[in-house]
């Protein structure tokens, strides 16, 4: 079970490479989701830039790589509580219709 969670966290930790530290040199308009506050206490809110489509799946993960989070057919601008959420850091994945993923990143919950 230990070899799971660790291999488990590498993968989460690869998937990482396209998270919220983009490169200084890229495009901010190749965003396609923008989430604030990072770091987060009770909320936090990801704004969708372009290739909005409301078929996208969004799905978070802590930091072991347990799904806590699955959102369905997002909205333009989705809200996220995070009271059942311990503090820690999250990784996010944005699904398109076919199950690719899109976009990815990192927050973190303070509380």
């Amino acid at each position: 079970m230990k070899i799971f969670y660790a291999l488990s966290t590498i993968l989460l930790l690869s998937l990482q490479a396209k998270s919220q530290d983009r490169n200084p040199g890229e495009d901010p308009a190749t965003t396609i989701v923008k989430f604030y506050p990072n770091p987060a206490t009770s909320i936090i809110t990801f704004d969708f830039q372009r290739g909005y489509d409301k078929s996208l799946n969004l799905q978070i993960y802590n930091f072991i790589g347990k799904k806590v989070q699955e959102i369905n057919n997002v909205t333009p601008k989705t809200t996220v509580n995070l009271n059942d959420f311990y503090r820690g850091i999250y990784i996010f994945q944005l699904k398109d219709k076919n199950g690719k993923v899109i976009d990815s990143g990192k927050f973190q919950v303070s509380k």
